[in-house]
């Protein structure tokens, strides 16, 4: 078992009001190199396109994206090795990408997508025909991003945070230490000591 867990972008429903600023930031994040920031959904030149989605149910909503399994079985079934993982994130390389549907099937939870594949706003022909490509993708935890996910910066009701698994165990250890250490020093056999 592995010492060092990956990171991911854990979503408290509670807090999420499905208002899909998140989703926004996430596509401007991306988006920066083809001269798309500053603008409004309305005057852009791509489809929107982030690498998480909201979704709503009845009861709750948050954003469903890519957890960087440590087995990532997205990154197994692929043929083509376009997906790898670059530390603790699993990144999609578009350019490798052929389309091939086998990341989607193998996620577990529905986090990776097929896009039409854009560069300089156009979109890329697949070679040899005059059909759009399209790749996959998902949340890449906006590895290029010095303050990390746009998505977590951009929550208005902080249901995001960046989640890292040997810390978050760590704190829960504490407090459950802290917790039995309170009902212990309650006990009839540790007043008489």
């Amino acid at each position: 078992m592995a010492n060092d867990f990956g990171l991911f972008v854990a979503a408290e429903p509670l807090k999420c009001t499905g208002c899909r600023a998140c989703e926004l930031a996430c596509f401007q994040a991306h988006n920066v190199g083809r001269n798309q920031v500053g603008k409004t959904v309305g005057t852009i030149g791509t489809p929107v396109t982030p690498k998480l989605y909201v979704t709503v149910i009845e009861t709750a909503s948050m954003p469903v994206q890519c957890k960087h399994c440590e087995n990532s079985p997205c990154k197994a079934v692929c043929k083509q090795s376009a997906i790898i993982r670059l530390g603790h994130q699993v990144i999609v390389d578009e350019n490798k990408c052929i389309g091939c549907k086998d990341c989607l099937v193998a996620c577990p939870f529905g986090a990776v997508t097929l896009l039409p594949y854009y560069n300089k706003r156009k979109p890329v022909k697949q070679s040899g025909s005059n059909e759009d490509k399209v790749a996959a993708s998902k949340c890449d935890l906006c590895f290029e991003e010095v303050d990390g996910p746009a998505c977590v910066r951009a929550c208005p009701n902080e249901a995001l945070r960046v989640s890292d698994i040997n810390e978050d165990r760590k704190k829960k250890n504490i407090a459950a230490a802290e917790a039995l250490a309170v009902v212990n020093a309650g006990t009839p056999e540790r007043r008489a000591l």
